[in-house]
């Protein structure tokens, strides 16, 4: 009659599989405006139902308006549904399984076998079934007080950075701190300085919003400040503690210099302090914002230290931009899961996080010496390190080699993942002798194998 199968083992009930057959007719047309449909009595013999379920079917059509239905009369097809088949429409793209690469130096990943998944579960257990009712509700845009306060408590432990934890917004990332930023700071024309090189997945934030680029070239000390050129309301946009990706320590003249000019142009400067905790020299750099916090916002994330699904970072917020940025957050995604932030609180609060850290900075110190190690087994002296001895990565420089975009595409087709400095620049070309080493991810053998075929990589292409 309608030519309709039922799939009676389906999860979906019967009376949606009648009614789901049905409206794929009308819509395609192949059931015409006005044409009656079968007598629900006529229909139910036919597919082996109840008549209640083809009645079922029939009423979810009938309040839908796919079909008008009269007392006394036959249920029609309504008018004006039918659309026309698309012809050529192009099958969804294949979803191809991620490259396995023999050598993986990717930047920006913790080590992710060595977190503490039992004490993170105990926890979150254990924060869940203490959760009042009313945290399942709406909490607001700024984040569970209990989770600001730690976070408060940890920055005064770990930098000697005195927050009030009212002034701290709870986000998640920092790439979402980054989004709420750019539209709290953008005016028309809006402008923005840009350490060159950079994060380039954070500059296309700011690109994205609609911002200007000024790019401002940066040294082994980070930020080249006596480049800065008076631009009111225009932001700046830097890593100070450990400079992404040259990994120099901004130094005390130039984040006063950065002070001086974010007060003269009535700008703010957006700090993004994204993998200080791990120094395996000295304590940790104390941030910029400790010199004058009605200036500088400042972004932190827990994506590097703990794991990056968790997605919570925090920024601390001068106080004229608390209220539009709480407007901003509400009329977004108004807050962060409630749950999460219970379960960091508590990791933090029973000093978990601070042994969790400590553990991480020991081990990430050791294959950081793994790599240098390595580096000067297979290449000698030809090559020199940049930056601090912090964070998760590495840039090398190689005099006289050219590592650009086309040499990243082709070790990934090769099974290397390694990515030229170059990659971040604003400007193209001037870092292009130098490699990003991530190594936090690798163990001490998979880094030496990793240099051992990435040697011979390059010598066999002749990029050596």
């Amino acid at each position: 009659m309608l030519g309709i199968r039922l799939h009676r083992s389906s999860e979906v009930s019967l009376k949606r599989q009648i009614y789901t057959a049905i409206r794929e007719r009308i819509v395609q047309g192949i059931l015409q405006p006005g044409e009656g449909l079968p007598s629900s009595r006529q229909l139910a013999r036919e597919l082996m139902v109840s008549r209640n379920t083809v009645n079922e079917a029939f009423d979810m059509l009938s309040v839908e308006g796919y079909v008008i239905s009269r007392q006394g009369a036959p249920t029609r097809v309504a008018k004006g549904i039918a659309l026309d088949i698309l012809a050529n429409l192009e099958p969804p793209p294949r979803k191809e399984a991620p490259p396995d690469f023999a050598a993986d130096f990717r930047t920006g990943q913790p080590e992710l076998r060595l977190f503490p998944r039992y004490a993170w579960q105990q926890i979150s257990m254990k924060t869940l079934g203490d959760m009042s009712s009313a945290l399942l509700g709406y909490t607001g845009p700024q984040g569970l007080p209990a989770l600001r306060e730690e976070i408060s408590l940890w920055l005064y432990r770990c930098k000697g950075l005195t927050v009030c934890s009212q002034d701290i917004f709870i986000t998640a990332g920092a790439t979402h701190a980054l989004n709420i930023l750019a539209d709290l700071l953008f005016q028309e024309n809006q402008e923005i300085w840009f350490e060159d090189p950079c994060n380039i997945e954070m500059l296309q934030t700011f690109i994205n919003k609609g911002y200007r680029i000024h790019h401002v070239p940066v040294d082994e000390h980070g930020i080249q400040t006596d480049h800065l050129t008076d631009k009111f309301g225009c932001p700046v946009y830097v890593t100070p503690s450990h400079q992404f990706p040259l990994g120099g320590i901004l130094p005390a003249d130039r984040r006063a210099a950065l002070i001086r000019y974010a007060r003269k142009n009535g700008s703010y400067i957006i700090e993004d302090d994204y993998d200080s905790e791990f120094r395996y020299s000295g304590d940790s750099v104390a941030p910029l914002y400790a010199m004058d916090p009605d200036r500088v916002i400042y972004v932190g994330t827990f994506s590097k230290v703990l794991f990056p699904a968790l997605r919570i970072g925090y920024a601390i917020v001068p106080r004229k931009l608390q209220q539009r940025w709480g407007h901003l957050r509400t009329h977004t995604d108004v807050q962060n899961p409630p749950f999460e932030q219970a379960a960091l609180a508590e990791f933090l609060r029973t000093r978990k996080f601070d042994r969790h850290i400590g553990k991480m900075r020991k081990i990430y110190g050791e294959r950081r010496q793994v790599l240098l190690s390595s580096l000067h087994e297979f290449f000698g002296d030809t090559w020199r390190s940049w930056g601090d001895a912090a964070g998760l990565h590495l840039a090398v420089e190689f005099p006289g080699a050219i590592f650009d975009e086309a040499f990243r595409q082709r070790t990934r087709q090769d099974g290397i993942r390694i990515t030229p400095l170059d990659y971040h620049g604003i400007q193209k070309g001037i870092h292009a002798n130098k490699l990003l080493f991530g190594y936090g991810h690798l163990e001490a053998g998979e880094i030496r194998d990793g240099i051992s075929l990435l040697h011979a990589y390059l010598k066999d292409q002749g990029c050596l």
